[in-house]
């Protein structure tokens, strides 16, 4: 396994992740337990959740990933060895079911998740406690073009970091990180957290794959630049990107069950994924692995964070990482790239 520093921190993280949004939806406990073994044993310290897991979130199943985790790490031990991150949602008018629905990253929100977190882990602390989504009106989850509102009720982020810095102090989290944001607010962050002397984000995890790019275009030198690299989200773009829905939707698969799921669905995600799965076969490579190696091998990448519903996928994913791309498949990613970009941001 290859280890990278977690910002400044002085903490070693696997370069891939062990993503869990599966666990208590697509996976029961006695499989979610036998992926967290496997890639333990394969040498992952890093396992990322968040307080509304699993995906699709409902009512009935809130929580149940965290769970499974918190009853593993009681089974197994060993918290010490282990990074362990979790988030907090923000404001969402879909999930009317957790806070009675007020959700906004203010004390009584953010308070209230981490203690139900740290109960339902079973853990006293939490690594990297991150901001599942900003707090405020802008263009993240697939959305394009901002569009300034002048009256926005949303929490002020300095508010938000002297929440964070209390907790802390208390012990409760060690680090802090932010989710689907953007330049904009990742600086923000930074600097307000250099000019009061609050916690420092120290990652940003984001969505990044062959098929969206666009933490490339502003996000990546402040990712160089402040030392706060990027945990990179649905690097198989939902599975589009290992080739298995180009003739249709397999019985089980994820888009299948779940056709909410549609943001790498478009014609022009369909043209760009049939170039990258050709291209990938042109050089006996596995599409997956190609693309999950290609996202690891980015330089403004901390972790890739892979996700697995059985441990046959878990494994082909694991093998990723002993995958080099030479300069023939990089020209040829780049080619492709140039002639459809980003076709679904």
């Amino acid at each position: 396994m290859l280890y990278r520093p977690l910002g400044a921190t002085g903490i070693q993280v696997s370069a891939l992740c062990l993503g869990t949004m599966t666990f208590g939806e697509q996976n029961s406990e006695a499989e979610a337990h036998a992926q967290l073994d496997l890639a333990l044993d394969q040498g992952i310290n890093f396992f990322d959740t968040a307080e509304i897991y699993p995906v699709p979130p409902r009512t009935e199943t809130q929580g149940l990933t965290e769970r499974y985790i918190g009853s593993w790490l009681a089974r197994r031990g060993g918290r010490d060895r282990i990074v362990l991150a979790t988030k907090v949602a923000g404001p969402a008018d879909w999930l009317p079911y957790l806070r009675d629905g007020r959700l906004h990253l203010d004390r009584r929100n953010i308070e209230t998740a981490l203690n139900a977190s740290l109960r339902r882990l079973g853990t006293d602390y939490i690594d990297i406690y991150q901001l599942h989504w900003p707090d405020r009106q802008t263009n993240f989850f697939g959305k394009l073009g901002y569009r300034h509102q002048q009256d926005d009720p949303g929490t002020p982020i300095m508010e938000t970091l002297q929440v964070l810095d209390e907790l802390r102090q208390a012990g409760k989290i060690r680090h802090v990180g932010v989710s689907n944001e953007t330049p904009w607010g990742l600086m923000r962050y930074l600097e307000l957290a250099r000019a009061g002397q609050l916690p420092r984000v120290v990652s940003i995890q984001n969505p990044y794959n062959l098929l969206n790019r666009i933490f490339e275009i502003g996000l990546a030198e402040i990712s160089h630049r402040e030392q706060c690299g990027l945990l990179a989200y649905s690097p198989l773009a939902f599975g589009m990107l290992t080739g298995k829905y180009l003739e249709g939707r397999p019985a089980g698969a994820r888009l299948t069950l779940y056709e909410r799921f549609d943001r790498y669905s478009n014609p022009q995600a369909e043209w760009a994924t049939r170039a990258y799965v050709e291209l990938a076969r042109q050089h006996q490579l596995e599409p997956a692995q190609m693309a999950l190696a290609w996202v690891t091998s980015q330089p403004f990448v901390t972790s890739n964070i892979i996700g697995a519903t059985d441990l046959a996928q878990l494994r082909m994913n694991l093998e990723s990482l002993q995958l080099q791309l030479d300069d023939s498949v990089r020209q040829g990613i780049e080619a492709i790239h140039r002639r459809q970009p980003n076709p679904a941001p």
